[in-house]
């Protein structure tokens, strides 16, 4: 039986730390890369005594992320005392919320794909709920023995739950890299996957094609990278067909990846929700949210990627690919939109999507090639919007652009206007300059003529390619263009 027999089937849980600088119950910090428990206060590990008190700025990002997706922002939600023994977890129970989270609902389109194969689909949420981290066990360096570190414990997190929308391991990391780029977009958390600020659990399942009843699922725990998301979602999917071919059964459970071997193995058999005897923590009031709160949240927002998408096709006339391009990230949105800006309106007609063509293309691949991200470009957006302008009027080519965004780049002139009049590398747009150039040209490539004349197009080139030569790459090709043509009768 082949894997077309089969249906994949997947739900992500996602935690996004979110990026507050005290802890979700506490006033202890939540920087990174601090000294093993220099961070854990008395109430992150809940000495006798102690009481939590909600950090207002992790409920205004929950809200913030709630009204990004479209989701119920409860008026009501409640706090619960998740309980299960770890050795990084002192007091023996998570703060989590269960039956009354904090957003209900809310979806997300992705795009999966490229080119023509490209689609779109909408996943839907169940819930995004606030809960505190725990400590974090290590497990090198200690002879043998395991370490605890308690900093991480009680650092606000926003778990975000998918319905068992998709279908692919694409798929989920299309879904994974939208949530990402959104929960940065809103600046509700940073991002950073290599310190642990999101973070993937996949939940996978497969049945056969045409079966309604879900298989049974094995949760892959703390995935830190797109590439581990893929490759472990591709192992797991091809383990669970082989094993019902072969004529086993899956067992619900836990599953870590190991992206030295590609694989996964199982740490636990799987708890539900019951096994954790969730109650209402009583030293925690109910999280009541009002209108008016929601409001002030609302009104701070920025303008989200689906509007801003929206608003580049309607307004400037891209694509919708280069739209969604642009819009992938808001550092790059934002460095787009100042590039536009800064170029002024004159042309306006034009130069949306010439900014676009040099963000999306020698931008991006010089800052890829450097590896750079966009908000450490060497060339700035008003440099980046001077040499569009340029070539939009007709002072330079596109090809003599490449070369003065070189020039910028690589810090010899300040503008681009600067480069161009350093250089000299002004177009040259005199007829009777380019004529005279024109005429040398054919005198001397007989053959070409000759060949043009028989219908050969690419003998055409080849003369504008002489041509532009003769001139440096300085004459206008359009008008290099047009002049041979009637030089040549064509």
């Amino acid at each position: 039986m082949s894997r077309s027999d089969w249906e994949v089937v997947i739900g992500l849980e996602v935690h996004a730390q979110l990026n507050t600088a005290s802890k979700i119950f506490s006033g202890a910090s939540t920087a990174f890369g601090a000294e093993a428990n220099r961070q854990a206060s008395a109430v992150d590990i809940a000495l006798p005594g102690v009481l939590p008190v909600l950090n207002r700025g992790a409920v205004e990002r929950a809200i913030r992320f709630g009204l990004a997706i479209g989701a119920e922002v409860a008026e009501k939600s409640v706090f619960a005392r998740k309980n299960y023994f770890y050795p990084d977890l002192p007091k023996g129970y998570q703060i989590s919320q269960m039956d009354l989270p904090v957003v209900v609902g809310g979806e997300i389109t992705i795009r999966v794909g490229e080119g023509e194969a490209a689609y779109e689909k909408t996943v839907r949420l169940t819930r995004a709920h606030l809960e505190e981290d725990a400590g974090k066990s290590l497990h090198e360096d200690f002879h043998g023995m395991t370490g605890i570190d308690l900093n991480r414990a009680g650092t606000p997190l926003l778990e975000i739950v998918s319905e068992p929308d998709m279908r692919s391991a694409a798929e989920a990391v299309a879904y994974a890299r939208t949530l990402h780029a959104l929960v940065r977009w809103i600046d509700i958390c940073d991002g950073n996957m290599q310190e642990g600020s999101f973070r993937c659990d996949a939940n996978v399942s497969v049945r056969k094609k045409g079966a309604t009843e879900f298989g049974t699922r094995r949760e892959i725990k703390n995935l830190n990278s797109f590439r581990f998301l893929q490759q472990a979602i591709d192992f797991e999917v091809q383990w669970q067909i082989d094993t019902l071919e072969d004529g086993g059964r899956i067992q619900q459970a836990t599953v870590l990846f190991d992206p030295d071997t590609g694989e996964t193995r199982m740490m636990r058999s799987k708890e539900d929700a019951h096994d954790y005897r969730y109650f209402p923590d009583p030293d925690l009031l109910p999280l009541m949210i009002s209108p008016d709160w929601k409001a002030r949240v609302q009104a701070a927002m920025p303008e989200l990627p689906v509007a801003m998408k929206a608003r580049f096709m309607d307004d400037w006339g891209l694509s919708a690919y280069d739209a969604t391009t642009l819009t992938a990230s808001k550092e790059v949105a934002d460095f787009y939109q100042a590039t536009v800006s800064a170029a002024g309106t004159a042309l306006a007609a034009q130069l949306p999507k010439l900014c676009a063509n040099w963000v999306m293309g020698d931008l991006a691949a010089r800052l890829n090639k450097a590896e750079l991200d966009i908000t450490d470009s060497p060339v700035s957006p008003a440099q980046l919007a001077g040499l569009v302008a340029r070539i939009a009027d007709n002072t330079i080519s596109n090809a003599i652009g490449k070369k003065v965004f070189e020039a910028l780049w690589n810090g010899e002139g300040a503008t681009a206007d600067e480069v161009i009049d350093k250089q000299g590398l002004r177009q040259v747009t005199d007829s009777g300059a380019i004529e005279a150039m024109i005429d040398e040209v054919l005198a001397a490539n007989q053959k070409s003529v000759d060949e043009f004349r028989a219908g050969k197009d690419k003998a055409f080139n080849a003369l504008v390619g002489q041509v532009m030569k003769a001139s440096k790459g300085k004459a206008s090709p359009a008008q290099v263009n047009e002049l041979l043509r009637k030089k040549l009768g064509g």
